[in-house]
């Protein structure tokens, strides 16, 4: 009697299973990303704490690297290692890049971290090790003090990756787009926030001299009071991490029945949950890494350049700015990026597709970046007008390529490779990056010391070698080197 009692339970078990949608079969009790999975399922709308969540970490991530460029060039000049004035800017350029080379001899071990212990753990240190060692860069007291902290906070903050992973993992497919455009809005915030932070608070005890006395704190590491609050800020935000849900499964089935169901399922909806495969054959997500590498050291070689030639000396070419005119030029530029990420790239996104909106813009700035070197030999109102708006076009040129190029790459990969595709994403692009600045630096060095050749003099040269960089990457966004994928992620197990 027993068993037929047994054997009657099972039954009704089954058939409710099949009478019950078959896209519920998926979901594990236990598993976090199932969770959120589920969550996604049932509310079709824009979660705004998802929002808040990419923007603050993207935030935490990009802000120890934008509040520097402003005060980067007096900051080398204090530790009395150049030579000459000139090669202040080789010296900055390797102090810039001792960051992005960290970051990029570490961020594919990130991305196995986050592919198999979750994409919040990964977060979660990156942001420690910014409050630590941004923290301790600011009381650098030698060259080599401030480039080894650099180094350590590039090398242990790998929560770029797994940001851009979880921005995908976190949304239905249709705001997938949002949630990728939202990290590229956040580095607006931090172009806002960082270089003013940068070059407003950075040595105090000359700008504030009633607030910070000579002979305190900040008057005896003039750089740390940005570097502080940097990190107070992300301290914040590691605090409000601890509740961000996790993306990642987790299936620990040892239940046949449960096995066989999800088998049933994956065949009556016509899933299939495929295979590890190599990333490196890859040729979709491949050709989209280099693109991508491309355009991020212009990205940071222009970043770089422009800090330093700016705050150059009228007779080197430069615009003999103060940390205050680079830290509102960058304000300006970062405040504009928010607002064009937020109100217009979708749209435009939504019209143009984003490889097409990126081959525009790429051929777009080119003859922006040139106009720079011309726009210098302008005065007053003017020059200052017209180099605000160059950057600020220059700054949403560049996102809405990288932001594209984001949306490709994360629907090249299924979820479970996803961390490790960002991660070397991150490792390639970081080591490009690692370059421009160095790149960038010596080559401004070496223009400002032909100022009188008779082609491309001084600066000119600069922008024309940056505008190589662009025509190559714009050329490789077309056939056939760069592949998209065709599968729908839709149709993807996550």
């Amino acid at each position: 009697m027993a068993d037929e009692n047994s054997n009657k339970k099972k039954k009704n078990e089954i058939d409710n299973s099949v009478t019950q949608p078959l896209l519920k079969n998926r979901y594990y009790e236990n598993c976090p990303g199932c969770k959120v999975d589920q969550a996604k399922e049932m509310y079709e709308g824009v979660p705004l704490k998802h929002v808040v969540s990419i923007w603050i970490v993207t935030l935490c991530t990009a802000l120890p690297i934008s509040c520097i460029f402003p005060f980067l060039y007096f900051m080398v000049r204090d530790f009395g290692l150049a030579k000459t004035e000139a090669d202040i800017s080789s010296y900055a350029g390797y102090l810039g890049s001792a960051y992005m080379l960290g970051r990029g001899l570490t961020s594919v071990l990130w991305g196995i971290f986050a592919d198999r212990y979750g994409r919040k753990y990964a977060i979660v240190i990156g942001i420690f090790a910014v409050v630590v060692f941004n923290t301790l860069f600011g009381l650098s007291t030698s060259f080599w003090m401030a480039v080894s902290t650099r180094f350590l906070l590039g090398s242990l903050n790998g929560s770029l990756g797994p940001i851009k992973a979880y921005a995908t993992e976190i949304f239905r497919e249709e705001h997938q787009a949002l949630g990728l455009s939202t990290v590229s809005a956040s580095w607006g915030i931090a172009l806002v926030f960082g270089p003013a932070l940068g070059g407003y608070l950075a040595q105090p005890a000359e700008k504030f001299p009633h607030i910070f006395s000579k002979g305190s704190l900040f008057d005896k590491f003039p750089y740390f009071l940005p570097c502080f609050v940097i990190s107070a800020i992300a301290l914040a935000i590691l605090v409000a991490c601890l509740w961000l849900p996790e993306t990642l499964h987790n299936h620990n089935v040892s239940d046949e029945s449960n096995e066989d169901a999800e088998a049933l399922e994956n065949e009556l909806t016509g899933k299939t949950v495929h295979k590890d495969q190599n990333l490196l054959l890859n040729w979709p997500l491949m050709s989209i890494i280099i693109i991508y590498c491309v355009f991020s050291l212009h990205d940071i070689a222009y970043t770089e350049v422009f800090s330093l030639w700016a705050v150059s000396p009228l007779n080197l070419g430069g615009l003999n700015y103060t940390t205050d005119n680079v830290g509102n030029v960058l304000s300006i530029s970062g405040f504009s990026l928010l607002l064009y990420q937020i109100f217009i790239y979708p749209f435009l996104e939504k019209v143009c597709g984003p490889v097409r909106l990126s081959h525009v813009s790429g051929a777009i700035s080119i003859p922006i970046l040139q106009s720079h070197p011309f726009i210098a030999l302008l005065s007053g109102f003017t020059r200052d007008l017209l180099i605000t708006i160059a950057s600020v076009l220059m700054f949403c040129l560049s996102a809405t390529i990288i932001t594209g190029l984001f949306l490709l790459q994360n629907r090249a990969v299924e979820q479970h490779q996803r961390g490790a595709a960002n991660g070397i994403a991150t490792t390639a692009m970081s080591l490009f990056k690692a370059f421009g600045p160095a790149g960038g630096g010596a080559l401004l060095t070496w223009s400002e010391k032909r100022l009188d050749a008779s082609f491309l003099p001084g600066p000119h040269m600069v922008f024309f070698v940056l505008n190589l960089v662009a025509a190559l990457g714009v050329l490789m966004m077309f056939k056939p080197f760069l592949a998209e994928k065709k599968t729908n992620p839709s149709q993807q197990i996550q």
